[in-house]
């Protein structure tokens, strides 16, 4: 059978045409587009089956995995994309692209089909735990928002996928210093919830507090084009005291907030950060601070011990993600 699926993102779209075969899944065709080039999706996914070797492909499912709420409708799903002027419906992509299976899903969710795909290289794991593979999963990704999803095995059939969007959660502070940096944000932004501060706007703005708390000027950091890059670079190096504060309580904060978010589910499973920052930024998270601030929830602080906390190397996770849910989705009709 031949699959279709795509990661779309506000800036960035990548798609992947794939068969299935006797040792999985093979890739046939690969690209990446800037989303805004085009007015909708239809239009470069035509353009890349165009392109496609081989061609034309008689594809049997499709998913596309995209940035923030699906509304689900049974077998159609319809979305807004909330960086893009595009409002999707999988039931008009079906028509627009003679595909007779397309499902649209949140993208956290498509990194949750994807965890049971990752080969060990595609994982760090900063703590151990105890895990058990029949508990649900968790999913937390710092990126350019922070993105949450639960991934809950299923009984002899396929695993059920649970987005959420904690990320929008008011910021609840664990000490007297994220206090202030709340009241700084407060301040500065009207509104701290948890993507304001566990996202690269939230090492931003970590970095900004970290240099008004000592009356220092900023400098170039924050007028680079991605100022979280800059001053997570500055903080590895050690080459910017105040960009190592400000790491340190970035890191400090994202471990919390996924502690947090983990009491709510009690991932036995396994917790996993996904998104582009943590891979980078693989040797801060291995410090010892970092499992210390995500397991201080006394006095559930043996429960958290008990959850693996893994990083997924991978980036392009998501689109893995999509492309499994697309071989469900195929083989769901042929079998049907």
């Amino acid at each position: 059978m031949t699959l279709l699926a795509g990661d779309i993102g506000g800036t960035k779209t990548f798609l992947v045409l794939a068969r299935t075969g006797d040792h999985g899944i093979e890739r046939l065709h690969e690209a990446r587009y800037p989303s805004a080039t085009y007015s909708d999706l239809a239009s470069m996914v035509s353009d890349f089956l165009a392109t496609a070797p081989d061609g034309p492909h008689a594809i049997m499912g499709a998913c596309f995995a995209l940035a923030g709420p699906i509304q689900d409708q049974h077998d159609r799903q319809q979305a807004q994309l909330t960086n893009l002027p595009w409002r999707l419906d999988s039931e008009d992509l079906q028509h627009a692209l003679d595909i007779p299976q397309i499902r649209l899903i949140n993208d956290f969710a498509a990194i949750g089909h994807a965890l049971a795909t990752l080969p060990p290289k595609a994982l760090a794991t900063l703590q151990a735990g105890q895990p058990d593979p029949t508990a649900p999963s968790l999913v937390v990704g710092a990126g350019t928002g922070l993105g949450v999803c639960t991934f809950c095995p299923g009984d002899n059939g396929p695993p059920r996928l649970l987005p959420a969007e904690a990320g929008h959660s008011n910021f609840a502070p664990a000490n007297l210093r994220q206090l202030r940096l709340a009241e700084y944000v407060l301040a500065h932004e009207g509104r701290c919830t948890r993507e304001y501060l566990c996202s690269g706007d939230g090492l931003r703005r970590a970095y900004a507090f970290v240099c008004d708390e000592a009356g220092l000027a900023p400098g170039a950091a924050l007028a680079a084009r991605d100022p979280a890059a800059v001053v997570a670079q500055a903080a590895l190096a050690g080459s910017d005291p105040q960009a190592v504060d400000a790491l340190s309580l970035f890191v400090e904060i994202y471990a919390g907030q996924a502690a947090d978010l983990a009491l709510a589910v009690l991932p036995f499973g396994g917790v996993y950060l996904a998104g582009g920052i943590a891979p980078k930024i693989l040797s801060r998270l291995r410090e010892p601070d970092v499992i210390a601030a995500f397991t201080d929830r006394p006095p559930m602080q043996a429960l958290l011990e008990a959850m693996p906390l893994q990083v997924i190397l991978d980036e392009h996770a998501g689109l893995a993600g999509a492309l499994e849910c697309a071989r469900r989705l195929a083989e769901t009709r042929v079998n049907s």
